[in-house]
């Protein structure tokens, strides 16, 4: 099938390769230059327009940019190019209510949309993409060939029992979860319960690494490799998973991480599943937590923090380290 890609950072040009290596014709489109020279075997676009004008109809425009006002002003202007017929695929971390909004609009001019929740990141050329699709159904058949060739496949994974009668499609790794926006609902909630999962692995891996502290009592001490620990829990053991083979990489690359600055950002994933939760009434303590933590990452000491030491030396006479005042000056400034 033929189909234009827009957005060529790492996700979108691999979504590219992976296609191609499969029979699949790409139009690219990127903003620089360089990124649509860098996609080989693709039919470089300058332009929207350029894109539009190179696809047979009925076209299908996958859209692969960051969340927010590019995404938003690029699917508005398809929206004014495409024809009666062609089909808008978000593929990136929109948020579902605006896929609602827009599925609607496009659907007045005759024109499909799909949100395309797709995980896999950097990985995805090789590993294939687990794709979570909202949109009509007549469009996400039409171009099952699309997704099912950017899917990782069956594999080598065991069969789950009782599932003879379910859609064969997500033992592939792509499902149509519904109407317009389902697909970045259920991506949504599969970042939030990631955030989770990686602050577990992060709260665990840190006490072990903290064992040897010479605060506990020296026959309570262990110097824990915690490197080989994370590669010893990924062979057989419960907690076995994607994320703690990550996590072994970069331990076996660098033990002590100094080179990050222990500072994590959010995408916003995590903001709206902790949103959505709060709109159902559903308790999310350990997804909410984790967030939260996110937020501690990116401060030094909190002003919260701070009276935290205050109060605890007011009643308790508990005497904390206390920022001398010419150094208090100093970052005042």
């Amino acid at each position: 099938m033929q189909i234009g890609i827009v957005g060529l950072g790492r996700m979108g040009a691999n979504i590219g390769r992976r296609l191609m290596s499969r029979g699949h014709q790409v139009v690219g489109y990127d903003a620089s230059a360089a990124a649509v020279k860098g996609l080989e075997g693709a039919t470089g676009a300058t332009s929207l327009e350029d894109v539009v004008a190179s696809l047979t109809p009925p076209r299908a425009v996958w859209v692969m940019l960051p969340s927010g006002k590019i995404t938003e002003d690029t699917i508005a202007r398809l929206g004014t190019l495409l024809s009666k017929g062609d089909v808008v695929i978000d593929g990136g971390n929109s948020f579902w209510k605006d896929d609602v909004r827009r599925a609607k609009s496009l659907r007045e001019k005759g024109i499909a949309y799909l949100d395309v929740g797709t995980s896999g990141g950097v990985w995805g050329l090789e590993r294939g993409f687990c794709m979570m699709i909202g949109g009509e159904k007549a469009s996400v058949d039409r171009l099952d060939p699309i997704f099912k060739a950017l899917a990782p496949g069956a594999g080598d994974i065991p069969k789950t029992p009782n599932r003879e009668k379910s859609d064969p499609r997500v033992t592939e790794g792509y499902m149509h979860a519904g109407a317009a926006g389902a697909g970045h609902f259920v991506k949504m909630i599969h970042n939030g319960i990631e955030y989770g999962m990686m602050q577990a692995f992060a709260e665990g891996f840190d006490i072990m690494s903290g064992r040897s502290s010479d605060k506990l009592p020296e026959d309570e001490r262990f110097d824990i490799n915690v490197s080989d620990v994370a590669e010893v829990w990924r062979r057989g053991s419960v907690v076995a998973s994607w994320l703690l083979d990550l996590t072994s990489i970069a331990l076996a690359r660098s033990g002590t991480l100094e080179e990050f600055s222990g500072k994590v950002d959010d995408s916003g994933e995590g903001r709206w599943t902790v949103a959505a939760a709060v709109d159902q009434a559903v308790a999310a303590p350990v997804l909410t937590a984790a967030l939260y933590a996110r937020f501690r990452s990116r401060s030094e000491n909190t002003f919260g923090e701070k009276l935290l030491s205050a109060m605890r030396k007011e009643f308790g006479g508990h005497v904390e380290s206390i920022v001398p005042a010419h150094k208090a000056k100093d970052d005042d400034k």
